[in-house]
């Protein structure tokens, strides 16, 4: 068996390689099923929440909601400090999920000037703390994720703490929080990384298509490689880098865009209720791509207030009535 076709021990799961990575607004629960149709078995990643709002929660956190098919699903939390870390484990493990990750790479202004986030990869013992409230809270696997460094590159030093304190495997996107998401990840210091301990190290950032991911392991030689912004509006990207993988070609016909864009709408209704809609538009410019019409036709579409005129022009669109 080849690299590409073994899988990855984390904790007690085994999982393939591509692993679904956490986008805000993005990798909910109606995405993640679309995804489950063509991936059985790859590790899905939830949209981060913060501690105090999962232990606060009465019921309201639509995260906490998924359905079994899901499944194996990470839960991403951030915190700054260790209250509500127990309680919000409890909820969370209760929930049913197989994993959770602490998310100290997040770039975000709002989340940094809170204290979570990749500002705790600048403050080691607050960090060694908090790290150490989630792993004797935790029966479950217990992963982070983490940058290059905030403002300075700091990451091996953090992984190795991560790995003192229990952890069962890390991620890094190899940018710095100065960067946000500009420039290009410094792959080999995920190499540096990945050297430098012995639990799995997951790569995130820059991985779109099997060129990338080739390049990255090249690279980096990691373990596993989390796809963020490759998976927007393209649930069959696992499934797709997974073939490339075993020397084959995936590319899904315009039907089969259709009919995940429909499918992708009605969950979305389902589970958001009249909002659905709302949060469906921000999808819409990644299925609409290509044409000489595409342009014109997202324009209309984005600002529609109408589910029948959406699903019409998606229809016409993926079929050519509108050329």
């Amino acid at each position: 068996m080849s690299y590409w076709q073994e899988k990855i021990k984390i904790g007690n799961l085994e999982v393939p390689r591509f692993i679904g990575g956490p986008l805000d607004g993005i990798t909910d629960s109606p995405f993640r099923k679309l995804v489950r149709g063509y991936s059985k078995e790859e590790l899905l990643y939830g949209e981060m929440r913060h501690v105090a709002c999962v232990a606060n929660d009465r019921g309201r956190v639509k995260a906490l909601a998924f359905e079994q098919l899901e499944r194996p699903f990470t839960f991403q939390v951030s915190a700054s400090k260790t209250e509500f870390i127990k309680q919000a484990c409890e909820k969370i493990v209760a929930s049913g999920v197989d994993c959770l990750d602490l998310n100290i790479g997040c770039p975000a202004r709002n989340v940094v000037k809170s204290g979570a986030g990749s500002s705790l990869m600048s403050d080691l013992p607050r960090l060694k703390t908090i790290l150490e409230t989630f792993r004797s809270s935790l029966e479950i696997p217990f992963t982070v994720k983490i940058r290059a460094g905030y403002k300075h590159q700091n990451a091996v030093d953090v992984a190795k703490l991560i790995q003192d304190c229990g952890a069962d495997a890390l991620a890094i996107h190899p940018r710095l929080q100065t960067q946000m998401f500009t420039g290009s990840p410094d792959y080999n210091l995920a190499g540096l990384v990945k050297k430098a301990v012995s639990i799995p190290v997951l790569l995130s950032g820059g991985i779109v298509n099997w060129t990338t991911a080739q390049l990255a392991y090249e690279q980096s030689g990691v373990d596993g490689y989390l796809i963020g912004r490759g998976l927007w509006s393209k649930p069959w990207k696992l499934h797709e880098l997974k073939e490339n993988a075993a020397g084959r070609i995936f590319k899904p016909t315009d039907e089969e865009i259709l009919g995940c864009s429909l499918a992708h709408l009605d969950s979305m209704l389902d589970y958001y209720g009249s909002h659905g809609l709302f949060a469906f538009r921000k999808h819409l410019p990644f299925y609409i791509k290509g044409g000489s019409d595409a342009s014109a036709v997202r324009a209309i579409l984005v600002r529609s207030v109408s589910v029948d005129e959406v699903k019409e022009g998606l229809r016409k669109f993926f079929t050519g009535e509108n050329s």
